[in-house]
């Protein structure tokens, strides 16, 4: 199955780029209520994934009290805990399960690296379960017959 079927475009994420700011990874993370964002370069290539936790243990380490302070601090400066993974576009939707167990969403990337969009952990449940329903009424009309 084509695993863009459940790609949640680029231009439906919130995502922030390398040369933004403490403040405004905050703000962003903040305003979209995410734990989490990919990290995207100025020219589109997928850079990795900040979390809440990585700004939290960034600001304790940067010694960091005030918010107009984190306006002057690269978020190139936080050191990030975990990368999400990302899959190509032309992945199967077999190597989104591994992944989608460890992370919350799975970012996809084109041929070049580009980031291209996320498939969210949801999805791939919603499909899977999907998949099991399937396969339990087969399993019931079966034994019917």
């Amino acid at each position: 199955m084509n695993i863009l079927f459940f790609l949640k475009p680029k231009s439906e994420v919130a995502y922030i780029y390398d040369y933004h700011t403490l403040r405004q990874a905050m703000e962003i993370m903040e305003y979209h209520k995410y734990s989490s964002v990919p990290v995207i370069t100025k020219d589109g290539k997928y850079a990795g994934t900040i979390t809440e936790g990585d700004l939290l243990w960034g600001l304790k380490g940067l010694d960091l009290l005030n918010l107009k302070e984190a306006e002057t601090v690269p978020v190139t400066r936080i050191k990030r805990r975990m990368d999400y993974r990302p899959v190509r576009a032309d992945a199967n939707i077999e190597d989104l399960i591994g992944r989608a167990m460890e992370q919350n969403f799975i970012p996809v990337v084109d041929d070049q690296g580009n980031f291209i969009g996320i498939i969210t952990r949801k999805d791939i449940i919603g499909f899977c379960y999907e998949k099991i329903q399937e396969m339990a009424e087969k399993l019931s009309e079966r034994k019917e017959a």
